[in-house]
């Protein structure tokens, strides 16, 4: 890389960096993609072996290349999804540097940056950042006082139940990835133990069709951050769980209590071999059902408002309600012996030595372009739409980018940058809130 120069440096080859790439190559901007690994390789290394989309197939829709298999209502598993990607490079000829990692970025003083990488620096006028929003696996400080005896692996880390030792299994966090990881293990044959967050769900299908199809012609994925007013809260919300395991299905976790999974609150602390639970289970259930059918309240008005002919249907009745709320549970009485961390994932900018950071080392965007001339995020979820980041929504957002960029040219030298607030060293979640999980050797 010693001494190349682009017009546009995409750091990044997953699908939002290889969108931004078609999109340059139709403006005929020079340009090179920087990716560490191969395309698809948080796909490939970082889910489970039955992991699979949740949206449907037809929701694919990179840039000139929209899903064209046999099933557009099925749910892609993960190779399927890594040959997607695999066949885009092809298809739009990425020019793709494979293997290189970037390793810092900086302006020039007289304009454009200079990225350090594995192999070499190069310079650029434009840098597009397209390495997602998720980085670094965290698991909360109080995993160090669990028993050297228990196994504890990351959700990034997860591949299958034969992965772990005999005995029950503690799976923390019911987001998308806890709550399908619990029945992967639950269908497995496995004792789960969950405990439950506040995440919203959302049902698979109603009224004679997909929720994402109802949700997608009522305009949800393409509506702007900026039409809410909490935006902020918007950004940051969990996503729904579901899921589209065997052709698609709810996520019902009443059901999989009632099926023998014990279901706990959030998990508040760990000591002396003991768990502590706090006591808002029932609270968690009532919140993720709630939104579920707050959703099919909105189909409902929508069908009525548009005069549409659909099958009607009979809303959700609990199949479990929580006799009592476990506050304690001793890891040894209990046959617990791994526990699966689906706590989510933090942003590492450590390596980007430019000021465009909020306190919280989110990086302050309109539409993912900062206000330091030349530099551009893509792939953030709710960039600018819930779409953003996605297969469905990704084109739009590389599109407004290529069209900014296209039109501001080279950035002229000079350009002054002020801190807004914070830096990336600052705002890395650092070891006195995380530490690094064991992994399963």
């Amino acid at each position: 890389m010693d001494g190349l120069h682009r017009a546009v440096v995409v750091v990044g080859g997953g699908q939002a960096g290889l969108s931004v790439s078609y999109r340059l190559s139709q403006a005929g901007i020079d340009h090179v993609v920087l990716e560490r690994d191969r395309p698809g390789g948080e796909w490939r290394n970082r889910r489970w072996d039955t992991f699979c989309l949740v949206t449907p197939n037809w929701q694919c829709r990179l840039p000139g290349f929209p899903y064209q298999g046999g099933d557009p209502d099925g749910f892609m598993v993960r190779d399927e999804i890594v040959r997607y990607i695999e066949d885009y490079v092809k298809f739009a000829d990425v020019p793709l540097a494979e293997g290189v990692t970037a390793t810092r970025l900086r302006q020039e003083e007289a304009g454009g940056f200079r990225i350090s990488t594995t192999h070499g620096e190069l310079t650029a006028d434009h840098v597009v950042l397209a390495t997602g929003p998720y980085q670094v696996p965290l698991t909360p400080r109080y995993a160090e006082r669990l028993p050297a005896s228990v196994t504890q692996i990351h959700s990034a880390d997860y591949r299958n139940p034969g992965q772990l030792p005999e005995g029950e299994v503690l799976v923390v966090g019911t987001g998308q990835s806890g709550c399908q990881i619990a029945e992967d293990l639950h269908l497995a044959g496995r004792r789960v133990h969950l405990a439950v967050g506040s995440a919203p769900r959302v049902a698979r299908c109603y009224r004679g069709r997909d929720v994402v199809a109802w949700l997608d012609d009522m305009g949800y994925y393409r509506r702007g951050i900026d039409q809410f007013a909490d935006a902020d809260a918007v950004r940051f919300r969990a996503n729904h769980y579901v899921t589209g395991r065997d052709g698609g299905r709810d996520i019902d976790l009443r059901a999989f209590a009632r099926d023998g999974m014990r279901l706990y609150g959030r998990l508040s602390d760990i000591r002396d071999g003991a768990l502590t639970f706090a006591p808002d289970l029932r609270k968690n259930l009532d919140g993720a059902d709630a939104v579920s059918e707050g959703i099919k309240d909105s189909i409902d008005a929508y069908i009525t408002a548009n005069g549409l002919d659909a099958p009607t249907e009979k809303r959700y009745v609990p199949v479990w309600e929580p006799d009592t709320e476990p506050s304690e549970v001793d890891l040894l009485a209990a046959g617990i012996t791994s526990v699966v961390w689906c706590t989510g994932f933090g942003r590492d900018h450590r390596w980007i030595d430019v000021p465009v950071f909020d306190g919280r080392g989110y990086p302050t965007h309109t539409r993912g372009v900062t206000s330091c001339p030349g530099l551009y995020f893509i792939g953030l979820p709710w960039q600018y739409t819930w779409g953003s980041g996605r297969f469905c929504g990704v084109a739009d957002d590389a599109a407004y980018l290529v069209s900014h960029i296209a039109a501001a040219g080279r950035p002229g030298a000079g350009s002054e940058v002020h801190w807004i607030a914070g830096t990336p060293e600052s705002t890395y979640p650092g070891d006195e809130y995380w530490t690094a999980p064991r992994t399963v050797a």
